[in-house]
């Protein structure tokens, strides 16, 4: 049965499949369907290779009766010969009151999954497109409105044509610009979006971006000529700095799952590309984890909650970060 995105919620069916190429899209619905229902449920996020666990948990008995599991499969698109024919067969025997959701983010549509998947009935099948720049316009218009932010319509269509398909990203953003704003409700202007997505940035805020993701000294006296010399704002660094450290844990996190393109699959853009790999190697899924906390903290306290100086902040960050494993000269 095919259903529009919007038709998803509340749950009616047991076994869900989600494709598409709107990758972001696909995992908030499936996360929305997994949250929803009973209160009581086992909830599983599961890789393709841990199927057996849905059997495990869906034919538990607990001690007052039969529980309830409902099960996320995130990268289907993945699944090998034999995976494939246990999902068909897990999404057609799904217990009373159990739900499986199964997801396939960029799937191929010659692959044999996606042909098996799309002939079953008993399945309720759900495409994500990419959405248009009207689409994701109006979508980022109710986001930034439910935050309570107010941007300038200059400043919202640029914004939007610069993430189009991007919510995460968006979320993001609006989070930083939520940092910025410090509970004033001024009107955000084009400018400072411009800087915070780093649209106006000098040369050396990638260099220093870089040499913290390796942990080199030079990290320090390149953070002091951006911040003394060139003037450049603490709160544009440290979105740089951020969103280096998302790409990074993103980054290992498809690679540890033997992703084909982890690079691709992390949505990886700019001159990252071309370094993350190479900066990976020197952090585990833990440490980038930390980092990412650090750089949150690091915002809390340029935005008030601390009275030391902005660019003290910066300099104890990138020193943190950079003595977090071996320093390199």
């Amino acid at each position: 049965m095919r259903l529009a995105p919007d038709r998803l919620l509340p749950p009616s069916h047991d076994s869900y499949y989600l494709y598409g190429q709107d990758h972001d899209a696909i995992f908030e619905a499936a996360e929305a369907l997994l949250a929803a229902g009973d209160a009581g449920a086992v909830r599983l996020r599961l890789d393709i290779n841990e199927l057996a666990r849905i059997e495990e948990e869906s034919k538990n008995q607990g001690l007052f009766g039969p529980s309830c599991c409902y099960a996320l499969v995130r990268n289907a698109q993945s699944a090998k010969p034999k995976q494939i024919e246990h999902l068909l067969k897990l999404a057609n025997a799904v217990l009373p009151g159990n739900r499986l959701i199964i997801c396939a983010p960029g799937i191929e549509w010659k692959k044999a999954l996606h042909k098996k998947m799309r002939a079953e009935t008993a399945v309720a099948q759900c495409e994500f497109n990419v959405p248009d720049e009207a689409q994701f316009r109006r979508w980022l218009e109710h986001e930034i409105k439910q935050s309570g932010l107010q941007v300038e319509p200059e400043a919202l269509l640029w914004l939007s044509d610069r993430l189009r398909g991007l919510r995460q990203a968006s979320r993001q953003m609006i989070q930083r610009l939520l940092w910025y704003d410090g509970g004033e409700g001024k009107p955000v202007s084009l400018e400072v979006i411009g800087e915070l997505l780093g649209e106006r940035a000098p040369d050396e805020l990638e260099d220093w971006c870089h040499a913290v993701a390796k942990r080199e000294r030079i990290a320090i006296r390149l953070a002091r000529r951006l911040l003394y010399d060139q003037q450049v704002a603490e709160v544009q660094m440290l979105s740089w700095l951020g969103t280096r450290m998302q790409q990074l844990l993103m980054y290992r996190w498809f690679q540890s799952k033997r992703n084909s393109n982890p690079l691709q699959a992390a949505k990886i853009f700019g001159p990252a590309r071309q370094k993350v790999a190479e900066e990976a190697r020197l952090w585990s899924g833990s440490e980038l984890a930390a980092a990412v906390n650090q750089v949150v903290e690091a915002e809390k306290l340029l935005k008030g909650a601390s009275i030391e100086d902005k660019p003290v902040v910066i300099e104890r960050l990138t020193l943190s970060l950079m003595t977090a494993g071996s320093q390199k000269a």
